[in-house]
C-alpha cells in the first residue's frame, strides 16, 4: 500500500478504509465546548475510526508552568495508540470538523514518536459528509497492537530556544495565531495578549483554500518561502497559542517540502506563564 506522509484525499480514504494496516483517528475538538468531539463522534463518524481527545489523548497535564497543552508523555501517548490499533506498520489518518487544525495535531505528535506513515484527511469530516461518504455511528473495539514510539531528535523547541531566536537574525519565530490575537486583540482564551517579540506572524488558515482544505504545494510553497525570507526551514521555530496551531503550519511546510522547523510546545499561554518574559503588541515590534 503506498504510504501517506502529509495528506489523503477523501477518495484515497474510501478506497483504503477497510485495509488492515489503515488506522483512523477522529480528532474533533471544540476549545470552548471541550466534550463537543466526543458527542460528534457518537452522532457519526468516519467507519473504523476511533476518537481521541486533545485534552486527554493528546497532550500532557497542565502545571503552574506549562502551556495549555504540553507535550503528553511519550511512553502513554505510545500506549494509547496501541489502545486504539494503530502499530508501527499502520497507516495512520486522523480528520477533524474540517480546517485540519486538531488533526495536525494528532499528525505532528505521531511524527514526533517517530511514525513517518500518518497523513491529515484533506478537509476533514467536512469533505467526508459532502462526498457522500458512508457514516458510522456505533463504536467498535479496536484490535489492539503493540506501538513503539522513538522520539525525534530536534523537533521540540522551547522557551529557551525561542528567547535566543527572537533577539537574532539566524532563526525566526512565527505565531500560527490570527492577526487579531497576534496583535493583541481580541484575546479571549490565553491570561495576557500580544506575542513574543521579534515573532512573525503566519496564521494557518493562509494554508486554506476555499472549501477548507490544504492549497496546492506550489501555492503553500510561495508562501512559506516569502514568510521564511532568507531562512532555511531548518531555521524556524512554529508556535500559537498551545501549539495546536503551529502544527498545521508545520504540516503545510511538510507538505509543500519545506522541512526541519521546530515546534515550541508551550507555545504563547506557556510563554506568559513567567512574567519576567517580554510581550510586544500591535502587527510589528
Amino acid at each position: 500500500m503506498k504510504h501517506f506522509q502529509t495528506l489523503m484525499t477523501v477518495a484515497e480514504l474510501a478506497g483504503r478504509a477497510a485495509h488492515p494496516h489503515i488506522a483512523i483517528l477522529d480528532c474533533r475538538f471544540d476549545l470552548a465546548r471541550p466534550d463537543w468531539g466526543a458527542a460528534e463522534y457518537a452522532a457519526g463518524h468516519i467507519p473504523g475510526a476511533q476518537y481521541v481527545h486533545l485534552d486527554h489523548d493528546l497532550a500532557g497535564p497542565v502545571t503552574s508552568s506549562t502551556g495549555r497543552h504540553p507535550l503528553p508523555d511519550p511512553e502513554q501517548l505510545a500506549r494509547r495508540l496501541g489502545e486504539l490499533g494503530v502499530g508501527n506498520d499502520s497507516q495512520v489518518v486522523t480528520y477533524d470538523q474540517g480546517n485540519g487544525m486538531y488533526a495536525s495535531r494528532a499528525w505532528f505528535l505521531l511524527r514526533w514518536l517517530g511514525h513517518t506513515r500518518v497523513a491529515v484527511l484533506d478537509g476533514g469530516w467536512a469533505a467526508w459528509l459532502t462526498s457522500g461518504r458512508p457514516v458510522e455511528r456505533r463504536a467498535l473495539q479496536p484490535l489492539a497492537q503493540q506501538f513503539v514510539g522513538r522520539v525525534a531528535v530536534g523537533a521540540i523547541a522551547t522557551a529557551a530556544d525561542v528567547e535566543i531566536a527572537r533577539g537574532g537574525e539566524l532563526e525566526l519565530v512565527v505565531d500560527a495565531r490570527g492577526a487579531d490575537r497576534f496583535a493583541g486583540q481580541n484575546e479571549t482564551i490565553d491570561t495576557a495578549a500580544g506575542h513574543v517579540p521579534g515573532a512573525v506572524n503566519h496564521p494557518f488558515t493562509r494554508n486554506l483554500n476555499t472549501a477548507g482544505g490544504l492549497l496546492d504545494r506550489d501555492t503553500l510553497r510561495s508562501h512559506w518561502l516569502t514568510t521564511l525570507g532568507k531562512r532555511s526551514p531548518s531555521q524556524m521555530i512554529a508556535m500559537c497559542g498551545s501549539g495546536v496551531s503551529a502544527c498545521h503550519n508545520l504540516l503545510a511546510l511538510e507538505h509543500a517540502g519545506l522541512l526541519g522547523a521546530r515546534l515550541y510546545a508551550g507555545s504563547w499561554s506557556e510563554w506568559i506563564r513567567d512574567p519576567a518574559r517580554p510581550v510586544a503588541t500591535g502587527c510589528h515590534d
